[in-house]
């Protein structure tokens, strides 16, 4: 059964070291995305590894972890702006409403966004419906 849920919404990416960071749900948006302030990719041992830390270091949940990762692709997309770009792709684990999944974010600066996080139908798709008026349910879920 799907769960409903607001047009923001708490997520935790265990694997990255952060809870409970504010995500704003875009239907618009076919791909999730989170704010990068970081990225470098580099060659080892004839593999390509992708660094890069994700929320802003004004952010308060900002941990400053430097994340690395094998596993990546390059994605072409439309910005907010309707200008295309590429953006690394990288997945990790998410928990929403205490359930885990995993999930697929691109790296962006969001840095003149209001949230750090977008959630796209792809992370939506066949678990959530969303309720326009709420915010937060995952939250009251668990009261």
């Amino acid at each position: 059964m799907k769960k409903i849920i607001g047009r923001r919404e708490r997520i935790t990416l265990p694997e990255w070291g952060l809870k409970n960071v504010t995500g704003k749900v875009d239907t618009g948006a076919y791909t999730s995305s989170i704010h990068c302030d970081f990225c470098e990719e580099k060659e080892e041992q004839g593999k390509k590894v992708l660094y890069f830390k994700v929320l802003d270091p004004k952010d308060k949940k900002y941990t400053g972890k430097l994340i690395k990762t094998e596993s990546f692709t390059q994605k072409k997309v439309k910005n907010s702006f309707g200008q295309a770009e590429v953006r690394y792709k990288v997945s990790t684990k998410v928990i929403m409403f205490g359930e885990e999944f995993e999930a697929e974010f691109t790296l962006t600066d969001r840095s003149r966004m209001r949230n750090p996080i977008l959630l796209g139908r792809k992370l939506l798709r066949g678990r959530f419906l969303v309720d326009v008026e709420e915010v937060n349910l995952s939250k009251k879920s668990l009261k």
